[in-house]
């Protein structure tokens, strides 16, 4: 778990980091939560009496309108768990409850990438692809808190491949860190003859998408191929919400970012392929700023709507 203290212009105080420690259940994780809250605020020298509101984001299933999480995948045996009530009951301080990607998507929105626009959607890239979308200040929440499942659009349904939420042909099943190293076990087998890649498997025993954009990068023609498919993908996941919402911007956020403007040229070169000429030409397709901080900055932001008006 992490938390850090956030003021007024979006600017972090502070930065802690907890271990969740899942396993030791919901009553133990709901401490843990408090807990950090607590040492973040020391941290940044403060008292919570300083604190004008708390934001809390969370992955998984989740009633945002009732401030729960329901049934997260990565936080069993957590079930149906009060987040919002409890940390208000604990601090007495206004309390919002909000998805962690859409937290990311509004902390970009408000302090980060897409600080000077109106509308921006967000993809997040790591082990999963996620997403949030916020037009004029607003988080797109959806009416069943299932809105901006951005990693979840269907971008092939002829031959699919599965996906982690056990469906199949959703952006996050080919465009994904996970996705990436599973595209390129599956190249090595089908395709024979010197690679870097092939090297670094014999030589280590696994591969990480970080191996494949660098040994792209270092020329190798496999790893090559497997990257400019992967910004094929993102760019159709991209042309998809300026086909729906028609944003300002689109932002890649994630360990992927790593790779480099090379690469998101490469998705903006597709996307003005895919997408119709005037939101190919005027929607700004940017990197993520505020890296790993972008989810605690924007559960502040949200936050702190409780509190100040005219966000």
């Amino acid at each position: 778990m992490k938390a850090g203290v956030v003021d007024d212009a979006g600017r972090p105080l502070s930065a802690v980091s907890l271990p969740t420690e899942a396993h030791r259940g919901q009553e133990f994780g709901l401490e843990r939560m408090c807990e950090t809250i607590r040492q973040a605020v020391t941290a940044a020298g403060l008292q919570l009496s300083d604190i004008a509101a708390i934001g809390v984001a969370t992955p998984g299933l989740m009633d945002i309108p009732g401030g729960m999480i329901l049934d997260p995948p990565n936080l069993r045996p957590w079930k149906n768990v009060p987040v919002r009530d409890h940390v208000y009951r604990v601090f007495g301080i206004p309390t919002a409850f909000q998805n962690d990607a859409n937290a990311a998507a509004m902390g970009e929105y408000w302090a980060g990438a897409g600080k000077e626009v109106a509308s921006m959607a967000l993809f997040t890239l790591g082990t999963g692809v996620g997403g949030g979308i916020v037009i004029e200040g607003k988080v797109l929440e959806g009416r069943h808190s299932h809105g901006a499942e951005l990693g979840h659009t269907k971008i092939e349904m002829t031959r699919p491949r599965q996906c982690g939420c056990g469906r199949f042909g959703c952006l996050e099943a080919y465009a994904s860190a996970t996705a990436v190293v599973k595209r390129a076990h599956e190249a090595l087998n089908e395709i024979p003859g010197p690679s870097t890649l092939r090297d670094l498997l014999q030589r280590f025993g696994e591969l990480t998408a970080r191996d494949v954009f660098q040994a792209a990068a270092n020329g190798d023609e496999l790893a090559a191929r497997l990257v400019e498919e992967t910004a094929y993908y993102l760019a159709i996941g991209a042309m998809n919400v300026m086909h729906t919402i028609d944003p300002d911007m689109v932002v890649f956020g994630g360990g992927m970012t790593a790779a480099g403007e090379p690469f998101l040229q490469r998705i903006r070169a597709h996307v003005r392929e895919l997408a119709f000429p005037v939101p190919a030409e005027n929607t700004e397709i940017r990197y993520a700023q505020l890296g790993t901080d972008a989810g605690f900055i924007g559960a502040a932001a949200c936050g702190r709507q409780l509190v100040v008006k005219n966000v």
